[in-house]
């Protein structure tokens, strides 16, 4: 029986569903620059189905610009193979659409260039796998390790085809969760890289007969699965300019300016990294997540944590942070690209550094958290969407028009949830991530 090899060429959108349309793998190369047609409101499409209110309706005209650097061949069985790539969204003349998620990193990273900087990095993810079987006291154990199968082996092997430089698997802590580790990169290919991570991910569970979920809550019950954002900066020249040993908690000038610009815009910008109504049944205390506006000394449940470096005398090259207060219902791009933005601030304001914490916030009392500017991190998606429209800062960064689709796109998705209890919210999240 003969086939057409296809490949589809796809945008992560807001929802961080990864959509978009197959082409003939012959015709590719005539489609590098004219790409295949979309819709405006395509964007609006939520994670659940309906469509937010579009501003555009039935009207106007894009294209997806494939990025050759990004396509991803999976081979998953005999005559099973499955190849896509991800393009940045544009309008008729070429230009970059203002509500493309890629071209809102794309900007930033220019902005971070401006100042003298480039970013480094990789997303750490946690996932599901549904249909391993379900056993008591499993974190980390040999056992779980087992259960899994083939899948880790098959996840690695496409991963390091794909260029993803795969670097470690475990059994996370949750029911049937597991963790997976890449190598960094830089730039936009950061954010690409996390979604060809998920996509290879579903597409090898897919063929061992599972189902490979990043949902950020399976149950209320259960422990979330978070996207934990490791970055650092250099120099235009590559060189790491983050470590400084005579600093408090070694942070450089430039490396303090840029997380304490995350650190006070963290409310607003939980409305673009947790960004589905069960993310927030995540962010509270004492579940390893993130619940407090805190920069902290290698703490896991810190919103923004200062890694350790294992060895003496590699401080320069290997002293990075972590961004935990994400999940993957959050586009990467926009993810990232919101986090590159509220660094820049920083380093524009000439910030100092954050003051850093290296105990429990829930354990001060709340004069001692005003002192340190200590908040709790919004504990809704409406809470944190209230944020986001109020902040000066990253309204400018995505431009009015892409900051009030994005709003009318989530609140929709908000109320579409509304009438459901929290476990009817993860079955619904679970079903789509």
């Amino acid at each position: 029986m003969s086939s057409e090899p296809l490949v589809m060429i796809c945008t992560s959108d807001i929802a961080g569903q990864v959509r978009g349309k197959a082409v003939p793998l012959r015709e590719l190369e005539a489609r590098r620059e004219v790409g295949v047609g979309w819709t405006p409101t395509n964007i609006m499409i939520t994670a659940h189905g309906p469509i937010a209110p579009s501003p555009w309706g039935s009207r106007g005209d894009l294209y997806l610009r494939p990025d050759s650097g990004t396509r991803v061949r999976l081979e998953l069985g005999e005559d099973a193979v499955e190849s896509f790539m991800l393009a940045d969204i544009v309008q008729l003349d070429g230009t970059p659409w203002s509500c493309c998620p890629r071209s809102f990193l794309r900007r930033a990273l220019e902005a971070l260039a401006r100042c003298g900087y480039r970013l480094q990095g990789a997303f750490e993810h946690e996932l599901t796998l549904l249909g391993v079987e379900e056993r008591p006291n499993s974190p980390y154990n040999l056992d779980a390790f087992r259960r899994q199968g083939r899948f880790g082996e098959l996840f690695f092997a496409a991963m390091q085809r794909a260029g993803l430089e795969p670097e470690t698997f475990m059994p996370e802590y949750g029911p049937s969760q597991y963790e997976v580790t890449i190598g960094r990169a830089e730039g936009v290919a950061i954010a690409d890289r996390a979604i060809m991570l998920r996509e290879i991910a579903r597409g090898c569970a897919r063929a061992l007969g599972l189902r490979a979920s990043f949902t950020p809550m399976l149950r209320p019950d259960a422990v979330g699965n978070g996207v934990h954002v490791h970055f650092s900066l250099t120099d235009l020249t590559g060189r790491p300019v983050n470590w400084d040993g005579n600093r408090p908690f070694g942070l450089s000038p430039v490396a303090g300016a840029f997380l304490e610009g995350i650190r006070r815009h963290l409310r607003p910008l939980c409305g673009l990294t947790a960004a589905a109504t069960v993310s927030y049944l995540r962010l509270v205390p004492n579940r390893w997540s993130a619940a407090w506006t805190n920069v902290g000394l290698r703490d896991r449940e810190a919103a923004v944590r200062i890694c350790p470096v294992f060895h003496r005398g590699r401080e320069a090259g290997a002293f990075h942070f972590e961004y935990r207060a994400a999940d993957a219902a959050a586009s990467p791009h926009l993810l990232l690209g919101a986090l590159v933005w509220a660094g820049v601030w920083g380093l524009e304001q000439g910030l100092e550094a954050p003051p850093v914490t290296t105990g429990d916030p829930a354990a001060m009392d709340e004069h001692e958290r005003q002192r340190r500017d200590i908040r709790r991190l919004p504990t809704s998606l409406g809470e944190a969407l209230d944020e986001l429209e109020g902040c000066a800062m990253l309204q400018a960064a995505m431009g009015e028009e892409f900051h009030r689709v994005y709003l009318a796109h989530k609140r929709f998705e908000a109320e579409l949830m509304a009438p459901l209890d929290a476990a009817e919210q993860c079955e619904r999240y679970l079903a789509v991530y």
